[in-house]
C-alpha cells in the first residue's frame, strides 16, 4: 500500500500516519521523491486498509500497490532514482561506467587497470577480491589481501570501489571497503546475504540471476529495500539459454521492462552476457541503447595471463574505443556522462 502525503507535511503529520500503519501490523518504509513524498507500507496480502487513513491531516490519498514487488515498484516512485557513490552518480539520465578486472591478482596489475580505466572517465573501479566459481580448482580471489588493494588504490586514484560479497558473514568486512557492495548472479537469491546486505548504508548492485526472471529479479531487490538499504542497482549481465555461440544471452528486452516496472537504477554487463571482448561494444551500445544507466565492463592489462575471464576482458586500448563509442552516443540518448572523480 502507498500513503501519498502532502510534500510540505511537517514531520508530526507523518509519524502520526506511521503511528497507524504500525497498529495495523504494517511496516513503513518512507520514500521521497522530487514531486511527492510517499510512505510505503507492507503487510500481508489481507491486511487491512486502516478506515480513517485518507482522512488524517497530510494525506493526499491511499492507493495499493498490485505488483508483488512494493517498494522497487514505479507505483512507489514515480520518478527515477539516483544511487551515489563518492564520485560516482548513476540514474536519472547520467550513466556510469564502471570498470576493472573480473579479479584482483596482484597490487601492478589493479593499479595498472585502475589508472587505465581513470584516464577514459570511468567513473568507479570494478575488482573481486571474492570469486565464486564453478570449479572448487578455479581462482578463488584473494579474498582480504584483493580488500587491501582494492583500498589503496581507490584512495590513489580516488575512484569508488565495486567489488562482490558471497557470505553474509563477510558482509562487514567487504562493506569496510567497498563503496558498491555487489551481490554476484550465483547469490540473487541468497535470501540471507540480501538481508544482510540491506542493513547496509550503502549502496548493493544486485545481478540478475543465471536463470532469474525479471520478477525473481525484482523481488531480490525487494528483499534488501524491504531490510532498510534503498540504494539498489539492478544488473542485467545475460542469462543462461539454449545458446552456446555466446557465454550467456543478454535479455536487452529485460532491461527496457525493468525501466518500466521500476524506479532503480539498472545497469548492463555485456563482458558476462558476450563472454567474448569481440561482443562487448555492441552489447553495451545496445544496452544503453534500451535505457540502461551505465555498464559494469572487464578490463585487464594483460588479458592472455588472466587469472579469471580473460577471454571476455577489455584492453586498456579496447577500453578506449568503447568510451569513445559511448561518449558518441549519449547524446542522441539525452543523457550525460558521469566521469568520476578528479575529471
Amino acid at each position: 500500500m502507498i500513503v501519498v502525503m502532502d510534500l510540505q507535511a511537517p514531520e508530526r503529520e507523518i509519524q502520526a500516519v506511521e503511528d497507524v500503519l504500525q497498529e495495523y501490523g504494517y511496516s513503513c518504509h518512507l520514500i521521497r521523491g522530487e514531486k511527492r513524498l510517499v510512505i510505503g507500507a507492507v503487510g500481508s496480502a489481507g491486511s487491512e486498509i486502516p478506515p480513517a487513513l485518507e482522512t488524517m491531516p497530510g494525506v493526499e490519498k491511499v492507493m495499493r500497490v498490485l505488483q508483488p514487488y512494493k517498494l522497487v515498484s514505479r507505483e512507489m516512485k514515480p520518478d527515477d532514482s539516483v544511487v551515489t557513490a563518492g564520485s560516482l552518480r548513476l540514474g536519472g539520465g547520467t550513466v556510469a561506467v564502471i570498470a576493472g578486472p573480473c579479479a584482483v591478482e596482484s597490487q601492478d596489475q589493479l593499479r595498472a587497470t585502475a589508472h587505465a580505466v581513470k584516464a577514459q572517465q570511468a567513473a568507479a573501479l570494478r575488482g573481486g577480491a571474492f570469486k565464486p566459481r564453478t570449479s572448487p580448482y578455479a581462482f578463488q580471489g584473494l579474498m582480504a589481501e584483493g580488500l587491501a588493494y582494492l583500498h589503496e588504490i581507490s584512495a590513489e586514484t580516488g575512484l569508488p570501489v565495486v567489488t562482490e560479497v558471497i557470505n553474509p558473514a563477510d558482509v562487514e568486512m567487504v562493506a569496510a571497503t567497498a563503496d558498491i557492495v555487489q551481490i554476484g548472479a550465483r547469490n540473487m537469491q541468497n535470501y540471507p546475504l540480501l538481508k544482510e546486505v540491506g542493513q547496509l548504508r550503502k549502496p548493493v548492485l544486485l545481478k540478475r540471476g543465471l536463470s532469474a526472471t525479471v520478477e525473481e529479479w525484482l523481488m531480490a531487490a525487494e528483499y534488501i529495500m524491504a531490510a532498510g538499504n534503498y540504494q539498489v542497482i539492478l544488473c542485467e549481465r545475460g542469462i543462461r539459454t539454449f545458446e552456446t555461440a555466446t557465454r550467456n544471452t543478454l535479455d536487452v528486452s529485460a532491461i527496457a521492462l525493468a525501466k518500466q516496472l521500476t524506479h532503480l537504477p539498472v545497469i548492463a554487463d555485456p563482458s558476462h552476457a558476450g563472454g567474448h571482448w569481440r561482443l562487448v561494444k555492441p552489447l553495451a551500445l545496445a544496452s544503453l541503447a534500451a535505457g540502461a544507466d551505465g555498464l559494469l565492463v572487464e578490463v585487464h592489462p594483460d588479458p592472455a595471463r588472466a587469472l579469471c575471464d580473460g577471454k571476455q576482458s577489455l584492453t586498456p586500448e579496447h577500453f578506449v574505443e568503447l568510451m569513445a563509442a559511448v561518449k558518441a552516443i549519449l547524446p542522441a540518448l539525452g543523457k550525460t556522462l558521469c566521469t568520476g572523480s578528479g575529471q
